[in-house]
C-alpha cells in the first residue's frame, strides 16, 4: 500500500511517492531500514511507480528492459506496450493473472503511474490506460492525496509543489504511507504543450 501521485501543470510534470512498504496488516518497513525505498524508477525518458505487490517493481523493470519495441509516449503506445508485456509477465515472471471470475480480461495485477515529457498516464490491471490532464493518485492514500491536490490546484503552485502536498496528505492520514517521499520532474515536450492549449 502506498501514496503515489502525478501532476501536470503548465509545462512541468512531477511524480512523487511515499517510501513505506507494508507487509500484511501489522508490519511496516520504513525508509530508514530499506536501502531501496524509492518506489519510482526511470526507464528511457519515463518515470514509473507501481501500486500493488512490492514484487512488481523489479519484475516491471526487467520486463521493460527485455521488450525490444515499445512506445511510452501516448495512451495508445502505452496500451500496446502493456499488451506486449502481459504474456512476458506470465511466461517469464510467473504472474498469476486470475482475479474475479467475471472479469472480461486477464489481470496484470498492478496499477502503474507513468510520467514523461509527453504527459501523465495511468495503466490499470486490465491494461486500461488513462491520460490525465491535471493530476492523479493511486495506492491506499489516494483519496487523501486527490482531495489535497484538488484544493491546491487553483493556487499559484508548481507541479512539484502540488505533488508534494498530495503525498504529504496521504502520509498524514493513511496508515500504509509514510515520509520521506521521493519526487522527480520533467519538462513537457513542446508539441505536447501546444496540444493542450488547443
Amino acid at each position: 500500500m502506498t501514496t503515489i501521485v502525478v501532476v501536470r501543470k503548465n509545462d512541468q510534470i512531477a511524480i512523487a511517492a511515499d517510501c513505506q512498504t507494508t507487509f500484511g496488516d501489522d508490519q511496516k518497513l520504513l525508509a530508514g531500514y530499506d536501502r531501496f525505498h524509492d518506489k519510482i524508477f526511470m526507464h528511457e525518458d519515463s518515470y514509473f511507480a507501481i501500486s500493488g505487490s512490492a514484487a512488481h517493481d523489479l519484475v516491471l523493470q526487467s520486463a521493460l528492459k527485455s521488450l525490444k519495441k515499445k512506445d511510452l509516449s501516448s495512451r495508445r503506445g502505452l496500451f500496446d506496450t502493456f499488451c506486449k508485456l502481459h504474456p512476458k509477465l506470465k511466461e517469464h515472471f510467473y504472474l498469476r493473472p486470475e482475479d474475479e471470475e467475471d472479469d472480461p480480461y486477464e489481470s496484470s495485477q498492478m496499477m502503474v503511474l507513468v510520467a514523461n515529457p509527453h504527459g501523465i498516464f495511468g495503466v490499470y490491471p486490465m491494461r486500461e490506460v488513462y491520460e490525465f490532464s491535471r493530476f492523479w493518485a493511486i495506492g491506499s492514500g489516494r483519496k487523501f492525496a486527490m482531495g489535497a491536490m484538488h484544493v491546491a490546484w487553483e493556487q499559484n503552485l508548481s507541479a512539484r509543489e502540488i505533488a508534494e502536498i498530495g503525498v504529504k496528505a496521504g502520509c498524514e492520514f493513511d496508515v500504509n504511507s509514510s515520509l520521506p517521499m521521493t519526487m522527480y520532474s520533467v519538462g513537457l515536450a513542446l508539441d505536447d504543450t501546444a496540444k493542450m492549449e488547443l
